[in-house]
């Protein structure tokens, strides 16, 4: 045991003692090799510093070379914009120096030409004064021979003046009016013809009374009743006259409201068809009457708006459009004249390209105010516009109604191609009655306002009064003249005269001459 311990004890101190001598020698090689790179590094960086130096001093004379040469060339360059802008200068200053002098001259021009042309002022001058004092002398030569002041000559002067450029005017608007006219007609023809053609519509006149056929003349008799009062009680309740006279199996009812003409109508059918007449039956069967007709107007208010292609009209509207099959004008019936207003300005609308249901709409409605015009105040114009108004039509369909008698301005096609539809229905021959007494008082009035104008001989109304031939004094109106003459004329006419469809008016000159063979 004891030997060996001792022989790790050795052994452990071998071994300290070894690494002791192996760290000292590690050390002094380790030191050595140090020394011999740190020797190494200095040659090194010597070498580097060396040629560093070396190398900068190589680029230091190359940029000072490199300087000096750009020294030279900035110089060199510098020196040639120097005299390059030397020699503009001197040629700015030569170029100055000839535009001085050409200046000069011109100065020098100029002055010379302001004396020569005030000498000719002051020649001009005294020749104008020369002038003026030979004009006043010719002058006054002139008035001692023509015995006419200067005021007098310039008078008679601008008199002729005036009359030759009346003629030439009247001679141009002849020509206008000729060419404007041609044009407009040829159109306006193509466009009526086609809707008139296109619209086909029946006209049957129509009156204030209605006649009811009855079995037997005994009827008349029941109708009566005891001491009248069948007769009285229906007059009463309908608002009806009943007209029983030697007309024989027939009665008559008389009354200007065509509503209750209708109802009455009926009511007395029915009481016919009954057999049984007394004052009762007579009130029950007015007011199923009434009904009738009440839904009769809003069944062919209905189908008018139907048959017009108008879309949204108020029902209210439409009740109004259903009387109008009750009321007639001259005779015509009111809705036919409107729906076919309706269908002729429809058609002028499609041919102008404007418009066709707003033209139709206004059309149908143009005559609205006649269905209720006997029962409120005012015309049937403005109760129209009213009614249109209320019921929120549109803007241009009331200055239709507003303008279709022309009244206001039409502001629309549609308000001017309303007014010719209704011209063209209500002058169709036949469609439309009047009264003599207001025809034979229109064409009066037409001949009177002819002979009016001055110049005028005499006037006649032709054709219906469709045409009126006035016949000028050849002394007092020219051919020239009477171009203006008929166009003042027709103007008047225009103004003042009411009429269906339109006048002609056709100027007639005589010139004769007049000589004897001896």
């Amino acid at each position: 045991m004891e030997g060996n311990l001792i022989t790790i004890i050795a052994a452990v101190v071998c071994a300290a003692v070894f690494g002791v001598l192996g760290f000292v020698l590690g050390q002094a090689h380790r030191k050595k090799t140090a020394e011999a790179l740190i020797g190494s590094a200095n040659d090194e960086a010597a070498r580097i510093v060396n040629n560093a130096v070396n190398e900068a001093e190589t680029k230091k004379k190359e940029a000072i070379l490199e300087a000096k040469d750009e020294i030279h060339k900035f110089r060199s360059e510098s020196e040639r914009e120097i005299r390059e802008r030397r020699n503009e200068v001197q040629r700015q200053e030569k170029r100055l120096i000839q535009k001085e002098e050409s200046l000069d001259k011109k100065i020098d021009n100029l002055e010379k030409k302001e004396e020569a042309l005030e000498e000719k002022v002051r020649q001009a001058e005294s020749q104008l004064s020369e002038a003026e004092s030979i004009k006043r002398s010719q002058l006054e030569m002139l008035e001692k021979i023509s015995g006419y002041t200067k005021e007098q000559a310039k008078v008679d002067l601008i008199a002729s003046l005036e009359e030759t450029l009346k003629r030439e005017k009247a001679v141009k608007v002849m020509e206008y009016e000729q060419m404007v006219r041609d044009e407009c007609d040829t159109l306006a023809r193509e466009i009526i013809s086609t809707a008139i053609q296109r619209c086909a519509a029946d006209h049957a006149s129509e009156a204030t009374v209605s006649v009811v056929a009855l079995p037997n003349d005994e009827m008349k008799g029941r109708i009566i009743g005891r001491e009248g009062r069948n007769i009285r009680t229906l007059e009463t309740i309908t608002g009806v006259d009943l007209i029983i006279d030697d007309t024989p199996e027939a009665i008559t009812l008389s009354s200007f409201d065509p509503v209750r003409r209708e109802v009455a109508r009926l009511t007395l059918e029915r009481l016919i068809s009954d057999g049984r007449i007394h004052p009762a039956l007579i009130e029950k069967l007015h007011e199923k009457s009434k009904r009738e007709v009440d839904q009769t107007i809003k069944q062919t208010g209905e189908r008018a708006v139907i048959d017009a292609g108008v879309n949204g009209v108020h029902p209210e509207l439409q009740k109004l459009i259903g009387r109008l099959k009750y009321r007639t004008s001259y005779g015509q019936n009111v809705l036919n004249h409107s729906l076919e207003v309706s269908y002729i300005a429809g058609l002028m609308a499609a041919e102008l390209g404007v418009d066709v249901k707003l033209a139709k709409r206004a059309g149908l409605l143009h005559d609205i105010g006649k269905a209720v015009d006997h029962q409120q105040e005012g015309s049937h114009i403005e109760l129209g516009v009213e009614y249109a108004k209320k019921y929120k039509e549109n803007d241009i369909v009331v200055n239709a109604i507003h303008a279709h008698h022309g009244d206001v301005e039409p502001k629309s096609i549609i308000a001017c191609l309303v007014q010719a539809a209704d011209a063209i229905s209500a002058a169709r021959p036949g469609a439309r009655r009047e009264n003599l007494q207001n025809y034979i008082k229109r064409l009066e009035t037409l001949e009177q306002l002819s002979k009016s104008f001055k110049g005028v001989d005499n006037a006649f109304a032709i054709q219906a009064g469709r045409e009126v031939r006035i016949i000028v004094k050849p002394e007092l109106v020219s051919d020239e003249e009477m171009v203006l003459l008929a166009h003042n004329i027709v103007e008047k006419i225009e103004q003042e005269l009411e009429y269906p469809g339109q006048i002609k008016v056709n100027m007639i000159r005589e010139t004769r001459a007049t000589d004897y063979a001896k």
